[in-house]
């Protein structure tokens, strides 16, 4: 009896431990700034977009507590590698170098790299014109990788937050900005208006993940949340009220 007892008892503690580890508060990381994925409100004060909505609505989907934590986007692959962080969302794209230390999600958002210049720049057509050019991009991302690869510049100026390569470029630092597409797009519909223009083709097309510590239990249940998201329609709307058009 008093084995049976003791028995019952760990039972029960396991199971209560188990359901503590599960109702946890996970820490998901974003970037600071990276339009239209993710920014600070300035009305509310509170970080926006479409990752940090998707985000939210795979949480409700899968019941999970969760802290939003903004940093720089070259702290957060170390901070899953870590462990300080549970998830990591911010338009990261799935590379295999990033998959042998993180894992990935299924993709949630294709896209590419853009060439921005000024609009009264008649030199550059295309990453062959960037020859001996000074090229603003952002650290710790592809763009620094595919510039070194296939284009030779003068000088990459890697900045840690899309304002600044931005302000470079405006403020004739640098003679044009390689980065993702929807945050090029994004600037040059807004900001940049009438400043700035697109040149050359959509480069390198990659998906974006949402990235997690190595054997994750998270990966599995966000890749369900998502393929629900999808098909209950969920997911069409925000990336609408997000980027004007129907996902492809």
């Amino acid at each position: 009896m008093k084995k049976l007892i003791a028995a019952v008892t760990i039972f029960a503690l396991s199971c209560f431990f188990a359901s503590t580890a599960l109702a946890k508060k996970i820490t998901v990381a974003c970037d600071t700034n990276f339009p239209p994925f993710e920014f600070k409100d300035p009305k509310t004060g509170k970080h926006t977009g479409f990752d940090v909505e998707l985000w939210d609505a795979i949480a409700k989907e899968l019941g999970l507590d969760y802290e939003l934590q903004p940093m720089d986007f070259n702290g957060i692959i170390p901070g899953l590698q870590s462990g300080q962080l549970d998830v990591g969302i911010a338009g990261m794209t799935i590379k295999p170098e990033r998959a042998k230390v993180i894992d990935f999600s299924d993709g949630y958002y294709k896209a590419g790299l853009l060439l921005l210049v000024r609009t009264d720049n008649t030199d550059i057509n295309g990453v062959e014109d960037l020859k001996n050019k000074v090229v603003a991009t952002k650290l710790g991302t592809t763009s620094p990788d595919f510039l070194k690869e296939n284009a030779a510049t003068k000088e990459t100026k890697l900045y840690p937050n899309n304002d600044a390569m931005f302000l470079e470029l405006m403020s004739g630092g640098a003679d044009a900005v390689l980065f993702d597409s929807p945050v090029v797009s994004d600037f040059m519909m807004k900001t940049g208006k009438d400043k700035v223009k697109v040149v050359g083709p959509l480069y390198q097309g990659q998906d974006y993940g949402i990235g997690f510590p190595k054997n994750s239990e998270l990966v599995a249940k966000v890749n369900g949340a998502l393929k629900t998201l999808r098909e209950n329609g969920s997911y069409n709307e925000l990336y609408m009220k997000w980027f004007g058009t129907e996902p492809k």
